[in-house]
C-alpha cells in the first residue's frame, strides 16, 4: 500500500448535496484538509462540470466530499476515461447514503476521514465492470432490496437538484411514477460460464460482492423459500451472467434495467482508495 506525502496537492470536489445536507461537516473537512496540504477546492453545480473538474485534475489528488453516489461518479467517470489505474481516489463522506464508503474502510466523521485523507494509505480495490461499462463498487443486488418509491431517473437527479430548491418544489407537485415491489424472478445465473440457477427455479434475491479471495466475485442466491426455509447458493468466480425476463438490479446506490441479460467481471485491483494506516 501507498503512502502519502504531505506535499501532494489535493483537487477537493465538494458535491453540491453535501453542501446542502451538511455545510457544518464541509466547512471541517475544508479546513482540516486546507492545514494539511496545498488544496484546490471546487464546488460543480451539475454532472457535466463534475467530470470537467475531474478531468482537468492534472497532479493533484482528488478527493471527493459527498455521499456513496458521488464516489461511485468519480469511480465511473474515471474508468469510462480509462485513467482509473493510475489515479488514487480519497474521500470525506458526507450526505444522507454512506454505506458503500464505510464498508470500503472510509472513516465516519469529516476531521477523521480528513485526516485519513492527509495522512492514510492507498489501498487497491476490485471492481465489477459489466458489459455496457457500468461499475459496482460494493455490491449488486438482484432484484433492488427495498421497493423503489420514485423512477431511477429520478433517484440518479435528486442530489443535483437539492440545490435549486424552487425546482424541486415544482417537480415535487407531480406524482412519481411507482416501480411495484419486486417479486421472485426466473433467471439463469452463470459463474465462469457454468450454471449455478436455472430458469426453473424461482429466487427471491441475487447478491454479487467483489473483493472475495484471490480477486473473485462472491454470488449469493435465495431460492424462493417453499414451506422450509431455502438454502443459499454460493459460488465465485470472476465472471458473472444473469439472463431471463426483463429485471432491475441495485448497483451501490442505482437502480438500473429493466434488461434481459447483463455480464459482470471482476477486475482486480482496478482503483485505489486512501483509507487510514491501521
Amino acid at each position: 500500500m501507498a503512502t502519502f506525502a504531505t506535499s501532494d496537492q489535493l483537487l477537493v470536489i465538494i458535491d453540491p448535496a453535501a453542501r446542502e445536507t451538511d455545510g457544518e461537516s464541509v466547512r471541517i473537512a475544508k479546513d482540516v484538509l486546507s492545514a494539511g496540504a496545498a488544496t484546490k477546492v471546487c464546488m460543480p453545480d451539475g454532472p457535466e462540470e463534475f467530470a470537467r473538474v475531474l478531468a482537468r485534475r492534472g497532479s493533484r489528488r482528488p478527493v471527493v466530499v459527498g455521499d456513496d453516489g458521488a464516489l461511485v461518479r468519480a469511480v465511473t467517470l474515471l474508468h469510462r476515461q480509462r485513467e482509473l489505474a493510475g489515479c488514487v481516489l480519497s474521500m470525506v463522506p458526507v450526505g444522507g447514503t454512506l454505506g458503500v464508503a464505510h464498508a470500503l474502510g472510509v472513516p465516519a466523521g469529516a476531521v477523521a476521514a480528513a485526516r485519513a485523507v492527509l495522512d492514510g494509505v492507498e489501498r487497491r480495490r476490485d471492481l465489477l465492470v459489466d458489459d455496457s461499462d457500468g461499475v459496482v463498487l460494493g455490491a449488486l443486488r438482484i432484484p433492488p432490496v427495498a421497493a423503489l418509491a420514485e423512477a431511477p431517473e429520478a433517484v440518479a437527479a435528486r442530489g443535483w437538484l437539492r440545490p435549486y430548491q424552487h425546482l424541486v418544489r415544482s417537480l415535487a407537485a407531480r406524482p412519481a411514477p411507482v416501480v411495484p415491489r419486486p417479486g421472485p424472478a426466473r433467471l439463469r445465473i452463470e459463474v465462469d460460464g457454468e450454471t449455478v440457477v436455472d430458469l426453473d427455479q424461482p429466487v427471491e434475491g441475487v447478491s454479487v460482492t467483489p473483493g472475495g479471495r484471490d480477486g473473485l466475485a462472491e454470488v449469493e442466491v435465495r431460492p424462493l423459500s417453499v414451506g422450509a426455509e431455502a438454502t443459499l447458493v454460493r459460488a465465485a468466480g470472476r465472471t458473472v451472467t444473469v439472463a431471463g425476463a426483463d429485471f432491475r438490479y441495485r448497483a451501490d446506490v442505482t437502480v438500473a434495467g429493466p434488461v434481459r441479460r447483463r455480464t459482470w467481471r471482476v477486475v482486480e485491483g482496478a482503483w485505489g482508495l486512501t483509507v487510514p494506516p491501521s
